[in-house]
């Protein structure tokens, strides 16, 4: 699988007139070569792979990368890479200039000596946008941990109990179940502190008739899940239910209209023309979704200014939302992924608006 995605890559890097590429970022490392140690370099020329790394790992990377050539590197990897491309008769090598920090561009180049560093913007990051059924199936055993979730954190929520406490649960629940750890800080925010979108957990107590906003996920076998949903504690007033119910008509007609072919522009306003309709567009901040996959954040958007175009494979996220500072906010969020006819949805939990306590 993992040569497959190399050859990929050597697709793009002929069109490119690429020589090397030197890949030092963890998650392109992992994406190219399966290594999962926390150093290494991968180097990929149109005819080889290496995977370069330390003494820690020569047990470890031939084993997670049997179609790379495993070089311990000494003190500076950087000139180990110089005397394999020179002897190979290389002159240039492309890097990922989003990635690397001026001061390592510098070293790098001071290094490399005769060899010209070329930067590159986004050619594995473009390849990890199209998951292949492998990374799909971890990505639906990542949104059902999430959903399992959510089903056993529902008893805990109630007046008195601490924010805090209901994610440390959140992220207990899902580890022992599988996860390495969770996608991202925990999102439980109560009262008026749901209309914080990115509320991470507090320790404010759980009050009665409110909102509780929870956006969570599990990182799982290298990958990401992402759910959110609100639920009122006690007896939601009609203003819970009127931006409840706004957000989840948006939300329903974005799932139920996003296909391929579409741009991340027109995807997005699937959610923000409704609530906009109803008088909440200045109350909608955030983007419609986006990727997900081996990061939280990836590739492509659902945004105003996006215009990639959806593509079967592609994974991203549906989570329009409604924040009134002062009173509460509401956001429900989906897993999907863009198929030949319209999308998958990965995660299932329910959407109908819950009442605790």
């Amino acid at each position: 699988m993992t040569l497959e995605r190399v050859n990929r890559l050597r697709q793009v890097m002929a069109k490119q007139s690429l020589e090397a590429i030197i890949i030092g970022s963890e998650h392109n490392r992992r994406y190219l070569s399966g290594f999962t140690g926390s150093s290494g370099t991968v180097v990929i020329t149109q005819q080889e792979q290496y995977l370069f790394t330390d003494f820690r790992y020569m047990t470890q990377a031939p084993q997670q990368a049997p179609s790379f050539q495993v070089i311990e590197h000494g003190a500076k990897v950087i000139a180990d890479i110089r005397d394999l491309l020179a002897g190979k008769g290389i002159r240039s090598a492309a890097f990922e200039q989003d990635q690397v920090v001026y001061s390592q561009y510098a070293a790098w180049s001071e290094a490399l000596g005769d060899i010209r560093l070329t930067p590159v913007s986004g050619l594995v990051e473009d390849l990890r946008m199209i998951k292949d059924e492998a990374e799909l199936q971890i990505m639906q055993e990542a949104a059902d941990l999430a959903d399992a979730t959510f089903r056993h954190v529902q008893k805990l929520i109630k007046p008195g109990v601490k924010e805090s406490d209901i994610a440390l649960e959140m992220e207990m629940f899902m580890r022992s179940h599988g996860a390495t750890s969770s996608s991202f800080d925990t999102i439980v925010a109560s009262g008026e502190r749901s209309a914080l979108p990115h509320g991470v957990a507090s320790e404010r107590v759980i009050g009665n008739n409110e909102f509780v906003k929870l956006d969570f996920g599990a990182y799982y076998k290298g990958y990401c899940s992402d759910l959110t949903r609100t639920v009122v504690v006690g007896t939601p007033s009609d203003k819970h239910r009127e931006i409840y119910d706004i957000v989840l008509e948006a939300q329903l007609h974005a799932l139920e209209n996003i296909r391929p072919g579409m741009t991340g522009h027109e995807a997005d306003a699937l959610t923000r023309d409704i609530i906009t309709k109803y008088g909440y567009g200045d109350k909608f901040g955030h983007s419609t979704g986006h990727g997900l996959g081996m990061e939280i954040h990836e590739y492509p958007r659902l945004a105003r200014n996006s215009d990639t175009i959806l593509t079967p494979g592609m994974t991203v996220t549906v989570e329009p939302g409604i924040y009134l500072p002062g009173f509460g906010g509401v956001r429900i969020e989906d897993d999907i992924v863009i198929t030949e006819s319209g999308i998958k949805i990965l995660t299932s939990s329910p959407k109908q608006l819950i009442t605790l306590g």
